[in-house]
């Protein structure tokens, strides 16, 4: 007992230190000139001080704190060069190729790239840039999904018109954009993505003169930009939040960032779990004018993130508990999966320092993810595409076995995701001993399951895809599948595997 206190005191101790190096870091390595004491007072009228204008409004916001995550490991920054294709090029850090675009000169603008060569993508950032909502042709974004239906996902996605951002180049401006083609097929390229939003975001930044740099509203805090694909498909929505929150760790910042979707499309239940994971959401055509800010980042894609890319590379990582890399590091193990899980189950207030051995004092939950009818977005019918063709049967069948099971008390969890809200779902996983379900986006849940959690995941000959068996590898969890011939299961097959799975509970 006084082993584990001193080892639980010494590892506060660490992250308290960690912690506060951080906080170093991002102060002198994102250092942006405050507003001098005389324009600093002017709020309200945009007088010109000192040949610049005086913003109309500074919004100061709340910043949410790290949480203290039982997984993390630190970020390093470009002194430390992950290897090419390791696990933490695909999973953490790999973005230490940092490339400066604009230097500050005299309290002016500037940005850079972080780029990763194994990912082939880039995390870029910026001061003083201005964003021009009305130079950005897209919906508004945010409006209730029933105000919408039928609205054309070509509504809904970004073009930008040249200066639909713009950067301060102060008093010294030596060519009208911020990079040019070459720059971008280097550090932002196209790849398979067919519209590439955060590649044109870039290409069409301006830089104007410090006298011509006028704002409407300033932002203070840290602001991620983002521009989501496939947004209301979890699958794809947790590979935007991963990218973010990479993107996050990457620039070093020392609290949550505030978050701004460059895109038109309206609200979603998952929009629930943006809320709780980042300081603040809003959208960029809500601004009624221009918005500056101290400090923007760019996140990539989510097609650009291991988890995407995972599909179609061999990403050779396993994953393992933390403190096992701290003790002996591996370039094909990796813990950053359970590092994010625990940032999405601290975003929802919910425990982190849950350990399971042996029986659960209440029994084993098992949880069957099911596929429900509901409305995704504006294009989608309501109808959800049958993986399982007699899930209710092979559900009912699993209610028959477990109350006539002899070996321990289990709990059958009827998971309809469809009408739960994010942190419940989130829950149900944590709580899960073992998670059943046929293939389909809400397993990817599980990056959020705790350790030695089992998967039994359910295929039907027309989706055989690599998704969930990938991401279980990549955290350490024990992964089972059950192959179909056509869409149709049989219950006994079902059960036989769950009873095996039970069993090497102890149960």
């Amino acid at each position: 007992m006084n082993r584990r206190t001193s080892l639980l005191i010494r590892t506060l101790i660490f992250l308290f230190i960690l912690n506060s190096l951080s906080l170093f870091y991002y102060f002198t390595h994102h250092h942006s000139p405050k507003p001098s004491s005389s324009s600093s007072t002017l709020k309200s009228s945009p007088f010109k001080v000192n040949n610049y204008l005086t913003p109309i409004s500074h919004q100061t916001h709340f910043s949410k704190p790290w949480p203290i995550l039982p997984s993390y490991l630190p970020w390093p920054q470009s002194a430390t060069t992950a290897p090419l294709r390791s696990c933490e090029a695909y999973f953490g850090n790999g973005f230490t190729h940092r490339r400066d675009v604009l230097h500050a000169r005299d309290g002016a603008g500037w940005f850079r790239c972080w780029h990763s060569e194994t990912l082939r993508s880039s995390v870029c950032e910026g001061g003083r840039l201005r964003m021009v909502p009305e130079r950005i042709a897209m919906a508004s974004g945010g409006e209730s999904l029933t105000a919408v239906i039928g609205r054309r996902e070509e509504e809904e996605l970004p073009a930008f018109q040249e200066g639909a951002f713009e950067v301060d180049g102060g008093g010294f401006v030596d060519r009208k954009f911020l990079v040019d083609r070459e720059f971008l097929d280097r550090f932002v390229p196209r790849g398979e993505v067919t519209r590439h939003t955060m590649r044109d975001l870039i290409g069409k930044i301006r830089i104007v003169g410090g006298k011509d740099f006028e704002c409407d509203e300033w932002i203070e805090e840290p602001t991620l930009l983002v521009t989501r694909f496939e947004y209301a498909n979890l699958f794809h929505t947790v590979t935007d939040w991963y990218s973010a929150y990479v993107s996050s760790r990457v620039t070093g910042l020392p609290n949550l960032p505030h978050l701004i979707f460059v895109d038109g499309h309206c609200m979603a239940p998952l929009e629930e779990t943006w809320k709780a994971l980042f300081s603040s959401l809003r959208y960029a055509k809500n601004f009624s004018g221009s918005v500056c800010f101290r400090h923007a980042i760019l996140s990539p894609l989510g097609y650009e993130t291991a988890l995407f890319k995972g599909l179609t590379e061999d990403i050779d990582c396993s994953g393992v508990p933390a403190k096992e890399l701290w003790q002996k590091p591996d370039d094909h193990k990796t813990a950053r999966l359970s590092e994010f899980g625990e940032m999405i189950r601290a975003a929802f207030g919910l425990p982190l320092n849950i350990r399971r051995d042996g029986k659960p004092l209440f029994g084993h939950n098992v949880l069957f993810v099911r596929r429900e009818d509901y409305l995704a977005h504006p294009r989608h019918g309501g109808k959800v595409e049958s993986r399982l063709s007699n899930e209710q049967e092979v559900f009912e069948s699993l209610k028959s076995w477990v109350s006539g099971y002899k070996g321990c008390k289990i709990n059958l969890v009827n998971g309809l995701f469809a009408h739960m809200s994010m942190k419940d779902q989130v829950r149900a996983i944590q709580d899960a001993s073992v998670i059943i379900g046929a293939h389909g986006a809400g397993l990817t849940h599980i990056v959020s399951a705790l350790p030695k959690t089992v998967i039994l995941e359910i295929i039907s000959s027309q989706f055989r895809r690599p998704h969930f068996a990938y991401i279980a590898r990549w955290k350490g969890l024990e992964y089972h599948a059950i192959n179909l011939a056509g869409s149709h299961a049989d219950p006994g097959t079902v059960i036989k595997e769950l009873t095996d799975i039970m069993k090497s509970l102890g149960c």
